[in-house]
């Protein structure tokens, strides 16, 4: 595929998956990641579907300058699409709850983060 379609797939899932976990946020989503990384010059974007994580300092993710817990929304590989960092266990809990409501599967291998 070439780079700018994949990318203009990626952006539109990106898209997508941020307006969600902004919902369920209250707009505290970040966008991520739109083209997998496949250490080879094939472009893909990143896949449709949405599973989540939840990620802290304590699991080898630096969080950067906030603390707490981050919530994911990714791909099947892992990639990320959109982010919400900053989060305590009740804010987690909360959204996290939400994502299990509308039947949202939960990710549990390594997650790929924007560097």
């Amino acid at each position: 595929m070439q780079y700018f379609t994949a990318l203009k797939i990626g952006e539109k899932r990106v898209k997508e998956a941020r307006e969600y976990l902004n919902k369920v946020s209250n707009g505290q989503a970040m966008p991520a990641l739109a083209l997998r990384d496949n250490k080879s010059n094939v472009w893909e974007p990143v896949g449709e579907e949405n599973l989540y994580s939840v990620l802290n300092d304590a699991g080898g993710y630096v969080l950067t300058d906030v603390s707490g817990y981050m919530i994911v929304l990714c791909d099947k590989n892992g990639i990320s699409k959109a982010i919400v960092r900053g989060l305590n266990i009740e804010r987690r809990d909360a959204i996290v709850k939400t994502l299990q409501i509308d039947n949202t599967v939960e990710y549990k291998g390594q997650v790929t983060l924007p560097v």
